[in-house]
Order: structure tokens, then C-alpha cells, then sequence
């Protein structure tokens, strides 16, 4: 029984919330396949960036596996007898990547103009190792990267022009020397060398003899 006099208090129901964050099986469940084929690109480039890295201190191995590729291309074309365009574009990007190796990072011709670090000059400079514009590593991740998808290209018929391959080497190998001339000039003109064999090395300060004869204790 109610008293007349009293209100009805009203009544509230807890409603459901929808609100609640979806577990990962639902968000993967939804993806569409083009957001799953990204983030499997995104773990596969992932782990081969983390054996890249691996691979770094090991540069005798990494060249090694260079050169079994190069010759795996070398012995293909020449048994397909064919794919010379292909191997002329891949000898003028090799060229291009081996002036990068052998350049200096900042050019001595313009190393007023700059703040990096520059080659010494004269015998009583301070020594600077020499900083390459193509570091070691990155040649020989595009050298290698070109020959696999020169190597790739050798099964498409596409790619395979006619052509007088003696012509395309004759003219590789001029372009070869000519720009190889510029780059020991440039050698010449401005003293560097642009390998670690035989540079300087710090192993320590050397005692000068006349300073180590003054620390001796004097007879009397």
C-alpha cells in the first residue's frame, strides 16, 4: 500500500554500453586484406632489417655472398646468351655506386663552404680517417641488391633487346676509364686516399726517450 500523500520515486535501469574497447582477435578479424598484407610487409621488413644488422661487423662473409650472387648472374646471361641491356644498366649503376665509394663525404673543393670534416693537407695535420660519401655497408647493400633484381629481370623475355653487345661493352669500358681518370686526379689534385691500409693509427701516446731519461732517479 502506498500513502497517499508520497510521490512515486521513479524507477532507473542499467542500460548495456557498447563502449568497451574490441580485443585484438576482433580488430584482426576485421582487418581488410589490404591492412593485412601492410602489416605483414611491416614484420617482414622488420626482421630482415634486424639481420641486416646482424650482419654488419661481418664484412669478409657479406662480400663473399656478393660474389657467389654475381656469379650466379654472370653464368646465367651467358648461358642465356642474351639480357645485355640489362647488364649495361647494371654496370653504369655499379659505376655510379663506385664513385660514391671512392668520394669523400664533404668535397675538398667546397669544404670552405661547409662545416663537415675535411682532409688534411700538409704531414703535420691532424690525422682524419677518411669518411666515404657511400659508406661501406650501404655499397654493398645496393651493389648486391642491383645484381638480384638484374638476376630477377633475366626471367622476363621483356627485357631481352637485341643488341650488339660488343658495342655496349666497348662504350662501358671507355665511360669506365674516363671517369676513373677523374676520380685519381682528383686524388692527386687534393692528397687523400680514399682506403684505411697503412693510415696512421693511434696506438697510444710514445714516451719521448729525452722525457722518460728525465723520470729516471739521478746516481750520485
Amino acid at each position: 500500500m502506498m500513502d497517499p500523500g508520497s510521490t512515486p520515486t521513479p524507477t532507473t535501469t542499467a542500460t548495456p554500453t557498447t563502449d568497451a574497447a574490441p580485443s585484438s582477435g576482433a580488430l584482426h578479424s576485421t582487418d581488410t586484406p589490404a591492412a593485412a598484407v601492410q602489416r605483414w610487409a611491416f614484420v617482414i621488413s622488420q626482421r630482415f632489417q634486424h639481420l641486416l644488422d646482424k650482419s654488419t661487423p661481418f664484412l669478409l662473409y657479406r662480400w663473399i655472398v656478393f660474389c657467389v650472387i654475381a656469379i650466379i648472374y654472370t653464368a646465367r646471361v651467358l648461358y642465356l646468351q642474351g639480357f645485355y641491356v640489362v647488364s649495361y644498366a647494371l654496370g653504369i649503376y655499379i659505376l655510379n655506386l663506385l664513385i660514391g665509394f671512392l668520394s669523400p663525404q664533404v668535397d675538398p673543393e667546397f669544404q670552405d663552404l661547409s662545416d663537415g670534416p675535411v682532409l688534411p693537407n700538409r704531414s703535420s695535420d691532424e690525422f682524419r680517417p677518411f669518411v666515404r660519401r657511400l659508406p661501406e655497408f650501404k655499397f654493398w647493400y645496393s651493389i648486391t641488391k642491383a645484381f638480384c633484381i638484374a638476376f630477377v629481370l633475366t626471367f622476363f623475355g621483356a627485357f631481352d633487346v637485341p643488341v650488339f653487345w660488343p658495342i655496349l661493352l666497348f662504350y662501358w669500358i671507355i665511360l669506365f676509364t674516363l671517369t676513373m681518370k677523374k676520380q685519381i686526379l682528383h686524388m692527386v689534385k687534393y692528397k687523400y686516399v680514399p682506403f684505411s691500409f697503412g693510415k696512421q693509427r693511434y696506438d697510444g701516446k710514445r714516451a719521448n726517450p729525452a722525457e722518460t731519461s728525465s723520470l729516471l732517479p739521478s746516481r750520485d
